[in-house]
């Protein structure tokens, strides 16, 4: 199973960093410098908001799913109606309380009122294609389902180049519901995808409706609903509240969006790991030497991904802002450093919080395989109450920045509890020595990109060497083993 994860993971990453990194850098951006700060804030307050009911959409029958099909194939088969059933009727009641919430939280006209629409349409057609995701996930075709993972981007992606960049639509004329329009088009299509490779592996499927089954698959999911509407709420809510508690147009919840883009980039890919990890540690459970090293496989490879990011992006701050972000037109020199600054100040501390945020991924993945969902809703609702009440606070004073600190305290509070929780309840093997490497590791690359900011260089070249010289200390530090990795992925040949 360790050797399937390493395959898997090193697939998946690759199809993900060929795709999504241009999407968020690319054409996210692109659409934020045409619109400006305050239109683009609106919109990602509007997305916000239709994505903290997204629990809605689901109750927690994708993660129930893919860990039932995994323990047992034939389940695939067996729920696949019943539960496709529910999903539509889950997505009208969606729809329905988003509006009626909008309606009285002030998304009731004009440009609010579509820009609800398309998101809330756009959330309806993803969770329909995670939910028929989970289905092949479960039967660990993850080849298959590393290829959906992106196929949507990839779709979305092209339309996007031709309405920026083919001279077709004037730009002057674009306005960002062209841009959940292209995004729609595009998961229609890949829904359609998923559902074919779902229905070749399927024997026989039964959509009558069952209205006692809806009520069971309905009390064993609520765990994982109140999970994902809690971790939504905590880690979504800051754009949403920085529109609605300043009175500034969306102006510093735009600002936030373009700090958190670089963190929505890494997200993306970090969340991949919970992804794949969910099937694999549901079939480990009763291993424990086999759930420990792959516990310790897939942190390690975590925490060095996400830590050589972390790390670099906190250096080099400002030049990587002002690397995205260019002067805009009539913009003189020191409006556009003034505004750089504001980016700069809030972009290390959201990377502070990615990092926080990709450790659950293994270890709230874990207790999510294990059925340890009452634990993991204790924390998660600690979170919630944290990040409301520290929100209120500091958001009227310190703005974006306060909302960045905010979701920094959650995030290091909620990943530490939930390994507490996870090493207390498997039982998990990693003592003083094992965070030792962690501890080196760390130090290392602090003083690597120290080291390599002072050579005088372009910084560029710069960020560069200490990339190198971090992936370098990966291995010196003994996080990970060279010979082990090489081991796992390329399988030594049987003796006769």
């Amino acid at each position: 199973m360790q050797n399937r994860f390493i395959k898997n993971i090193i697939f998946l990453l690759f199809l993900n960093l060929l795709v999504k990194p241009f999407w968020i850098l690319g054409i996210d951006r692109e659409v934020q410098n045409l619109l400006g700060d305050s239109s683009y804030g609106v919109y990602q307050a509007l997305f916000n908001f239709s994505y903290l009911f997204y629990i809605l959409l689901d109750l927690g029958i994708t993660n129930f799913n893919s860990r039932s099909v995994a323990q047992d194939p034939k389940n695939l088969s067996k729920h696949f109606g019943g539960l496709t059933e529910i999903k539509l009727l889950l997505g009208l009641l969606y729809a329905v309380v988003i509006f009626v919430v909008g309606y009285f939280v002030g998304y009731n006209e004009g440009l609010k009122l579509k820009l609800l629409f398309w998101c809330g349409l756009n959330q309806i057609l993803l969770s329909f294609i995670l939910f028929l995701r989970s289905n092949i996930q479960g039967l660990l075709l993850f080849k298959q389902d590393s290829i959906l993972s992106v196929f949507d981007r990839v779709l979305a992606i092209v339309l996007m180049c031709l309405v920026l960049w083919s001279g077709w639509f004037p730009k002057e004329k674009f306005n960002i519901i062209w841009y959940l329009q292209a995004q729609t088009l595009a998961y229609v299509c890949t829904l359609v995808f998923a559902l074919a490779v779902v229905l070749r592996h399927a024997e026989s499927l039964s959509f009558r409706i069952n209205f006692k089954f809806f009520k069971e698959i309905l009390r064993q999911s609520l765990p994982f609903a109140v999970l994902v509407l809690l971790m939504s709420v905590y880690s979504r809510i800051e754009p949403v509240l920085l529109e609605r508690l300043l009175d500034d147009k969306g102006v510093q919840a735009g600002i936030y969006s373009r700090a958190y883009r670089l963190f929505d980039a890494g997200n993306n890919i970090s969340n991949l790991f919970a992804v794949m990890l969910l099937p694999m540690f549901a079939a480990t459970l009763n291993n424990h030497l086999e759930l420990n090293n792959l516990t310790k496989t897939s942190f390690n490879v975590i925490v060095a991904m996400a830590g050589i990011v972390l790390v670099q992006c906190v250096f080099f701050n400002t030049e990587i802002m002002q690397m995205m972000y260019r002067p805009e037109e009539a913009e003189t020199e020191a409006a556009y450093l003034l505004r750089i600054g504001q980016y700069a100040k809030v972009f290390p501390i959201l990377m502070g919080s990615f990092f926080c945020l990709s450790t659950t991924y293994v270890f709230g993945t874990l207790l999510t395989a294990n059925g340890s969902l009452k634990q993991l809703n204790l924390v998660a609702a600690a979170g919630v109450v944290i990040n409301i009440l520290l929100n209120l606070i500091v958001i009227p004073r310190f703005q974006a920045v306060g909302a960045a600190c905010t979701s920094l305290s959650v995030q290091a509070v909620t990943a530490f509890l939930q390994y507490l929780l996870a090493k207390r309840i498997l039982k998990l093997e990693m003592g003083g020595r094992y965070w030792l490497h962690i501890v080196l590791f760390a130090a290392a690359i602090c003083l690597v990109t120290y080291l390599s900011k002072q050579l005088s260089l372009n910084w560029m070249l710069e960020f560069v060497i200490a990339f190198a010289l971090n992936c370098g200390a990966i291995f010196a530090t003994r996080l990970l083993s060279l010979k082990e990795i090489v081991g796992l992925v390329v399988p030594k040949e049987k003796k006769a």
